[in-house]
């Protein structure tokens, strides 16, 4: 017992507000770091994970945290971000890119996998296990590290939605299979059919629970009321984070299973839903912070120096980039109708992110031989990836001219509350080349019949409604019609 207990509370008192003013100045120049990147093209993930690792290295009372304690809080972000995504997403903008976003987020993920093992085995002399552990962990990819360094421009078509979508998918895929690798514990036939039923399984539970408890979550928003509107936002909170739990407790990829749902509620109307996927946007880009901040504070910047660990991971990054990404995802995408210059920037824009570090983490919570190695090399990949993939993306997108548009931020808002929801008011977003971009609201009517345009919101401001205005991508607009016609509308407005 210490012997003056008042003293001892103090000091815990002290040191438990010196934690909380810690992690709230890191959040807030996370924050402000935002505004820093649209000079110098450097995400801020890149910059929290840089500077965690420094911190760890050069001040003592800096500790890692423990192996369960990264596992956990991981887990938990990408969870946020994955639900997130998929509710960004949407069934429309899904329905539109499934097929390149399945192949490419499965069948791509798999081959780069394959190809990344086969550098690191006969290139860099390291075991065959190893190799595949490691190529595991750099298969998956990080589109919000893409987004983050074209900072205000956002890209029309479907390569945005593919390269969303890819990450959606191979985020779940790279995390069963380096949980299903592990259990294994080898390479052999016996090795290969259990990782493939593991997989599978994982897979198939994943996809059950997020489309059964996506569509449950969405009959629950819709016909349940609750008392105040901050609770509407905790409520899918609490409940994606249940189907993630309910998923790995069935055996499944409860990853997949809050992905698929996000997706199952992306379009609909619910009461308050701005608000939530205002909430739930907010929550993923903490989470990413929080996640890159916790994994940076378990590198080692010694294991990184050394020439055994950075000279494979960067020449595993160089072949990632320049050979094995374009030939896997290439040969996936070969059936897909897809302009040139999307296609290009879809195979050159394949960016590493939290995953591959959290599933280096995994090696090394399983006590893998070399694990400090081959976290390492991992680590160097992502850095490598962010660093100097994603610093050429932007000039990149301008090379390839892909079509883009500035997305303006927009803090004044004007709505209107009701009781009960609009049945004949319908909200749409003008995408880049459905009908509805330069279609003139008189002709809009022509097209569907007995419709009021009612508001045309653009980047520049409210745009005044006459029979001659012209619609453009980005626009939008609420549309008063009769029910029946929504589905119509949205194929007007939706992409093409």
């Amino acid at each position: 017992m210490h012997p003056f207990p008042s003293v001892a509370i103090v000091n815990e008192t002290f040191r438990y507000a010196l934690i909380i003013l810690f992690c709230s100045a890191v959040g807030l120049i996370a924050v402000l770091a935002n505004r820093l990147t649209e000079r110098v093209k450097v995400p801020v993930p890149l910059l929290v994970l840089v500077g965690a690792a420094v911190a760890v290295h050069a001040v003592p009372a800096v500790q890692s945290p423990s192996e369960p304690t990264v596992e956990r809080v991981i887990t938990i972000a990408l969870v946020l971000v994955l639900f997130e995504g998929g509710m960004h997403i949407g069934p429309s903008r899904f329905r539109a890119a499934a097929v390149p976003i399945l192949s490419v987020g499965v069948v791509g993920t798999a081959l780069t996998a394959a190809g990344a093992a086969l550098m690191l085995h006969y290139g860099c002399g390291i075991s065959w296990f190893p190799a595949v552990l490691v190529a595991t962990a750099v298969a998956p990819t990080d589109p919000a590290v893409v987004f983050s360094v074209l900072g205000k421009r956002e890209i029309r078509g479907r390569s945005s939605t593919i390269l969303e979508g890819e990450s959606g998918a191979n985020d779940p895929v790279g995390i069963s299979l380096m949980s299903s690798l592990i259990a294994a514990g080898g390479l052999s036939a016996a090795g290969f059919a259990s990782v493939g039923t593991q997989f599978a399984l994982q897979m198939a539970i994943g996809l059950a629970v997020g489309v059964v408890g996506g569509r449950a979550l969405l009959i629950f928003m819709r016909r349940v009321a609750l008392p105040s509107e901050g609770l509407y936002s905790l409520r899918t909170l609490a409940s994606c984070l249940m189907l993630y739990g309910i998923a790995t407790l069935a055996h499944g990829s409860g990853f997949l299973a809050v992905f698929v749902a996000g997706i199952v509620i992306g379009d609909a109307r619910t009461p308050y839903k701005p608000e939530i996927k205002r909430f739930h946007a907010a929550l993923a880009g903490l989470a990413e912070i929080v996640a890159f901040a916790v994994l940076g504070l378990t590198v080692d910047l010694n294991v990184l120096a050394h020439p055994g660990v950075w000279i494979p991971g960067l020449a595993l990054g160089v072949a990632l980039t320049l050979v094995i990404r374009p030939l896997a995802v290439g040969s996936c995408l070969v059936p897909v109708r897809l302009e040139r210059n999307e296609r290009i920037f879809v195979l050159v824009a394949g960016l590493k992110g939290a995953v591959p570090i959290l599933l280096g983490e995994f090696l090394r919570a399983a006590h893998v031989a070399d694990a400090e190695r081959l976290y390492g090399i991992v680590v160097v990949v992502v850095i490598f990836s962010v660093l100097v993939q994603g610093g050429s993306v932007p000039g990149v997108a301008r090379l390839l001219q892909l079509p883009m548009r500035t997305v303006e931020t927009r803090p004044w808002e004007i709505g209107v509350r009701l009781a009960d929801e609009p049945q004949g008011a319908h909200r749409f977003s003008v995408a880049s080349g459905s009908a509805a971009e330069g279609c003139t609201v008189e002709g809009l009517g022509d097209r569907v019949g007995d419709i009021w345009v009612s508001i045309v919101v653009r980047t520049t401001g409210l745009v005044p409604v006459r029979g001659d205005t012209e619609l453009q991508a980005g626009d939008e607009v609420v549309v008063l019609a009769d029910p029946e016609l929504h589905d119509t509308l949205a194929g007007l407005f939706g992409p093409p």
